[in-house]
């Protein structure tokens, strides 16, 4: 027999979980079953917790029932919003995140599925291990990754320190393990090529704090006087801040409504770039993939939006919330979508991704084939 205190534990750990329930269904209308009002919700759900209570075969754990059930209430909001433990709040909540040691892969995740990778860093511990795009993540350090959100996958995978991760893998119906020690994933945060026919391939590798100044540095330079097209690379772009994207924007254009955050209850916020462009007579030409993720999706959507870039490449991720931490009384948190950007023209990105103005085929991405429809464009092709 249990435990009467713990069998206490676990009777309040799982009414504490039909009562947050209960107030997400009663507060969040769009989210209701089809079938039943707010009070019938909360009856099943009490029937439900009532059952596993007395008949479940053992006796539930009452900290993993906690997780798993607000891992459910933030999986049904969006692909963005997470349930965080104190160890993930610690590192969501770190000052300098670009600074945090990582592997180097880009994933999409939605909930109830494992993770595909969609761009593995140059370079990267993930690419010197073989890891490709399509690859699916079953687990990390043991861990099942089914239940996880994306951001949860995300933050995981960072450390202060170089310290190794163990990595389950799912590939061609294969499964395998590899142990990788994380390093820095970012070296710099820009960087500039030369291209013949263009003024270069200015490649941005995040949007976090400093990015802006660090890319208008490396790339003023190189491109002053320049006639042709300059290719603004984000493939691979998958982290940053969301009020880094509009300094970023505003070297390239001055707008004071560049487009919308939308907030509860209708509260709109205009993305601002009030300041003189630094790059304000210089053709743009913009590189996506499903590896531009948050910030440079925003970035991309506004250049396109307002006339000032040609896209190029496939649909987007379609990670462009703003977000914000919310700490629990226990050290974990959420981290919830607290708006939603939305371009000038009015498109719908969030959950949806970018879709460019000249989409590459599937078996034509490479970087020829998109240098090829560049050159193009800039040829008026």
């Amino acid at each position: 027999m249990p435990f009467p205190r713990l069998r206490n534990l676990v009777s309040y750990a799982l009414a504490a979980t039909a009562a947050a329930a209960a107030l997400f269904l009663a507060g969040r209308p769009a989210l209701q079953s089809s079938k039943f009002t707010p009070a019938q919700d909360f009856d099943i759900l009490e029937s439900a917790v009532r059952q596993i209570r007395n008949n479940y075969v053992d006796e539930a754990n009452p900290a993993r029932t906690m997780e798993g059930a607000f891992q459910g209430l933030m999986g049904s909001l969006d692909l963005m919003s997470a349930y965080l433990s104190r160890d993930l709040m610690a590192v969501a909540a770190a000052p300098r995140l670009d600074r945090y040691y990582d592997v180097g892969l880009a994933v999409y995740k939605r909930p109830g599925v494992f993770p595909v990778v969609v761009g593995v860093a140059e370079g990267s511990p993930a690419a010197k291990a073989g890891i490709e795009t399509g690859d699916a993540i079953s687990a990390v350090d043991d861990r099942s990754t089914l239940p996880w959100s994306y951001n949860e996958f995300r933050l995981s995978l960072k450390s202060p320190e170089p310290a190794p991760v163990k990595l389950r893998l799912v590939h061609d119906n294969a499964t395998s393990e590899k142990t990788l020690t994380r390093a820095l994933p970012y070296p710099a945060a820009a960087g500039w090529t030369a291209e013949k026919g263009t003024a270069g391939i200015a490649r941005l590798y995040h949007l976090f704090p400093g990015a802006t100044a660090a890319f208008s540095s490396a790339v003023a330079p190189r491109i002053a006087g320049s006639k042709e097209p300059l290719i603004l690379d984000l493939r691979g772009c998958r982290e940053g801040d969301v009020a880094e994207a509009a300094p970023f924007i505003n070297l390239f254009l001055k707008n004071p409504k560049a487009g919308t955050y939308e907030r509860k209850g209708g509260v709109k916020t205009y993305l601002e770039c009030p300041a003189e462009p630094v790059f304000s007579d210089i053709s743009l030409i913009v590189w996506v993939d499903p590896a531009t993720m948050g910030p440079s999706e925003i970035v991309a959507a506004v250049l396109r939006d307002l006339k000032r870039a040609k896209v190029v490449g496939t649909t987007t991720a379609g990670l462009t919330g703003e977000q914000k931490l919310f700490p629990l009384k226990t050290g974990d948190g959420l981290l919830l979508t607290v708006a939603e950007f939305v371009p000038a023209s009015g498109e719908r990105i969030f959950e949806k991704g970018l879709t460019p103005d000249v989409k590459l085929e599937p078996d034509k991405q490479t970087r020829k084939d998109y240098l090829e429809k560049s050159k193009g464009i800039a040829a008026g092709r």
